[in-house]
């Protein structure tokens, strides 16, 4: 699955479930995944694996995608899309990947950074909206809210 399709589906899961769980409540999901030369790089299932992820994304641009699911049951309302982020890293060896995975736990990250945590180690640039990287486009959220009638 393209990793737009990927967390636009995922994102879109979460918050059905919540909503059924609770009809009366503005439910919000989200997902986000790295996606490099077509393939999604979700979360690492260990430090090799992050080790992996950090050497394949060295020097290289990447697009960081998050979907978001906005749901209401008793309105009825239903709204979901995604959002990209291009990163570019720099270019660094394995010394710098070691330092990164000593300051920060990534098992829950995918792609296997979080740009926020000690992100001027591997980041060169980024092109789009950087809560996006962080995991929730708050351009794209705040559209389906608002559109929702939920924000002014």
């Amino acid at each position: 699955m393209d990793a737009r399709q990927m967390v636009a589906y995922n994102a879109a899961l979460k918050a059905d479930w919540v909503a059924r769980r609770h009809p009366d409540a503005v439910v919000l999901g989200a997902d986000t995944t790295v996606a490099l030369d077509g393939e999604a790089l979700n979360k690492p299932r260990d430090h090799a694996a992050a080790k992996e992820m950090l050497r394949r994304l060295s020097g290289r641009t990447h697009r960081v995608v998050t979907g978001v699911a906005v749901r209401h049951e008793v309105r009825g309302l239903r709204y979901g899309g995604d959002a990209v982020t291009e990163v570019t890293f720099k270019a660094y060896d394995d010394s710098v990947i070691e330092e990164y995975l000593r300051r920060v736990h990534v098992y829950d990250k995918a792609g296997g950074y979080g740009i926020q945590d000690h992100g001027d180690l591997l980041v060169e640039r980024f092109q789009g909206e950087l809560s996006t990287v962080i995991g929730l486009p708050l351009s794209l959220t705040k559209q389906f809210l608002t559109e929702a009638g939920l924000l002014p």
